[in-house]
């Protein structure tokens, strides 16, 4: 009997320590029913995963100058109207954190994440955001002047009236970004990713845009006065109502300055389209002519003041009838370009609503962790139209060509639907 025990006391160790050995192993040979193995990737997928912004620690207004320690765990913390002047957020996850008006003044957020955080109207004036993560993260009227943001990334921020004066954006990630009226006057974005970004209406005199991969981005009235477009990539860029005056295009790819306005200078020779003068209000111009020493038929006699005459009538018929037709003529130019102007914008708002459902559904996306195959088809189809669809608007040249905007608008709410309809 003693002589059984021990071998089946043997066995049993040797069972026991094959089964502790199994999980350190590679992934594939582990055993599928550990329950240790699920959790443990259940835990990191949730890790990685948007929380709801402001959902965590509840720091409203709290002051953490003069040397007050932060908390460790900052991920969609509630930190509005709080004091963070100088405060040191070197490689803090910020995601989804609540920073309304915060003052984070000459902070420093290098290789941060603040991936959905939301920054309405803080100030981050002379902040360092070198190789700051910010994704998806809003920055409406945000303050970053003199700020330093080498090689941070923006990919579909929002930076909507944001204030970026003088601030160095080298190498930044701005892919389909807004800017609509922000301030960038002066400042540095040099070799920068801002492809679809959205820079209609901002300030941008003097801005440095050397080498800067802009295909297919929006500058519809921006001021871009002695801007330099030195070697950036230009294919799709959208320059209507631009002030380009003084600004360079040295050696710039696929320039096309149709519907910008000013003098631009060094514009290479395969540029297309062509700029409109700058309004001049107000300038008092004499346009007027001296007929003084015309000769006028009263001052004629005989069969020469006749003919003079007949000249005369005949000539200022003429000219009435160039002028008629040629006021009918621009009063058509200037009609269609309305209606296509009005189509445009409609189709552009309608372009605008695609991306922010596309925005709004990535969040619910990730946070329900939806990885079925065909929920991933039409969520790519969503985004593959929604690209369709700008690059559509921004080629666009009349109205029958922006129903190309309207099939990729409707095929993007189509596959976004069917995706909803597996979350619910």
């Amino acid at each position: 009997m003693l002589r059984r025990s021990i071998p089946l006391a043997l066995v049993c160790a040797i069972t026991g320590l094959s089964v502790l050995t199994v999980p350190a192993g590679p992934a594939s040979a582990a055993v599928p029913s550990s329950a240790s193995a699920a959790h443990t990737a259940h835990t990191a997928h949730t890790a990685s995963a948007p929380c709801k912004p402001g959902s965590g620690l509840k720091l409203r207004g709290k002051d953490f100058t003069g040397g007050a320690t932060l908390p460790d765990n900052l991920r969609c913390a509630d930190l509005t109207n709080a004091k963070l002047d100088e405060a040191d957020f070197t490689q803090k996850d910020l995601s989804g954190a609540l920073l309304h008006n915060a003052s984070m003044k000459e902070a420093d957020f290098t290789q941060a994440k603040l991936e959905y955080a939301d920054l309405t109207g803080a100030d981050l004036s002379k902040a360092d955001l070198g190789q700051m993560h910010a994704k998806h993260a809003v920055l409406r009227s945000a303050i970053l002047t003199d700020a330093k943001a080498g090689q941070a990334e923006f990919p579909h921020a929002d930076l909507t009236g944001a204030i970026m004066a003088r601030a160095d954006l080298t190498q930044a990630d701005l892919t389909d970004a807004t800017l609509v009226d922000a301030d960038l006057n002066e400042a540095t974005l040099g070799q920068v990713e801002g492809r679809n970004a959205d820079f209609t209406r901002a300030k941008m005199r003097e801005v440095k845009l050397g080498q800067a991969k802009l295909q297919f981005a929006v500058f519809k009235g921006a001021n871009l006065t002695e801007a330099e477009f030195t070697q950036a990539e230009l294919r799709g860029a959208d320059l209507h109502g631009a002030t380009v005056q003084d600004a360079s295009f040295i050696q710039a790819d696929d320039v096309n300055l149709t519907g910008a306005l000013g003098e631009p200078k060094n514009v290479p020779d395969d540029a297309v389209g062509s700029t409109s003068d700058l309004p001049d209000f107000g300038s008092g111009t004499d346009t007027g002519t001296d007929t003084g020493g015309g000769v006028l038929p009263a001052t004629t006699s005989g069969g020469r003041g006749g003919l003079g005459l007949v000249l005369v009538i005949l000539s200022g018929l003429g000219l009435s009838l160039t002028l008629i037709l040629w006021g009918l003529s621009y009063r058509r130019r200037v009609e269609r370009t309305a209606r296509f102007t009005a189509a445009r914008r409609t189709a552009e708002e309608d372009v605008i609503r695609l991306g922010e459902e596309i925005d709004a559904l990535d969040f619910d996306y990730k946070v329900n962790h939806m990885t079925a195959g065909s929920v991933d088809q039409d969520w790519r189809r969503a985004l593959d139209a929604y690209e369709a669809a700008k690059q559509a608007l921004n080629t666009a040249q009349d109205i029958p060509q922006l129903g190309g905007v309207a099939s990729a608008v409707y095929q993007g709410r189509d596959a976004l639907g069917r995706v909803r309809s597996r979350m619910r």
